[in-house]
């Protein structure tokens, strides 16, 4: 016999936590529905501002704007500051969606447009849903956590394919050979999976790729 979910089997803390994580997205999506066009850029939180990666980012903000997109960060300091701050100064829409975590992640100042969130995967669910392409500069844990999840639903077709762009290739060259050998040579992905994801060395080339995929008639939320 087939079971009926029901609300009554559901335990208050967890009614409650339905209820918060109901909260945060329609607060996303009412905030973000009408949106420019965005491109999302990934980064680490420990980029200090002379590093080379810094500039780039702030190029990367910066260029995106001038090409006619908003720009979203995870919100808080290093390369997300720098994309932030690029966009920003360049008279652009700058959207950071902030964490927070046990060590409060406190959010940049070149914002614009800031939403926060308790929720990791309701954060996520915002970048890609809201993004017509994602840029990914040098980073850790968490950049890699959000570059594959991306690639993960695109390899799955949870959502449709847009341009992933992994900029520095002196710093990604590590990975994309260990997904060469031994991830594809020993079966685990197809030599299709390792197109779904594009390595350049420039904001510029980064940009031209996005303006090369991206029509105006794509120009929408991510959606299946």
């Amino acid at each position: 016999m087939e079971r009926r979910f029901e609300l009554d089997h559901i335990s208050p803390r967890d009614s409650r936590l339905i209820l918060k994580i109901m909260t945060e997205l329609v607060e996303g999506f009412e905030a973000l529905s009408q949106l420019p066009p965005a491109v999302t850029v990934f980064g680490s939180t420990h980029i200090q501002r002379h590093d080379p990666t810094y500039a780039t980012a702030e190029k990367l903000g910066r260029l995106l704007v001038e090409h006619g997109y908003s720009v979203i960060t995870g919100g808080g300091p290093g390369a997300m500051e720098a994309a932030n701050k690029g966009a920003a100064e360049a008279g652009g829409v700058s959207v950071g969606l902030n964490i927070q975590l046990p060590a409060t992640q406190i959010a940049n100042a070149y914002i614009n447009k800031l939403l926060n969130f308790r929720y990791f995967f309701v954060r996520k669910l915002m970048f890609m849903r809201y993004s017509v392409a994602l840029i990914v500069v040098p980073g850790g844990y968490g950049t890699l956590d959000e570059l594959f999840e991306a690639l993960t639903l695109i390899q799955t077709e949870k959502i449709r394919p847009f341009p992933v762009i992994l900029i520095g290739r002196a710093y990604w060259d590590g990975l994309v050979r260990w997904l060469h050998d031994p991830v594809l040579k020993e079966g685990k992905i197809t030599p299709e999976a390792l197109k779904i994801f594009t390595v350049v060395d420039s904001p510029e080339d980064a940009v031209a790729l996005i303006n090369a995929a991206v029509t105006v008639k794509e120009r929408r939320p991510r959606r299946r």
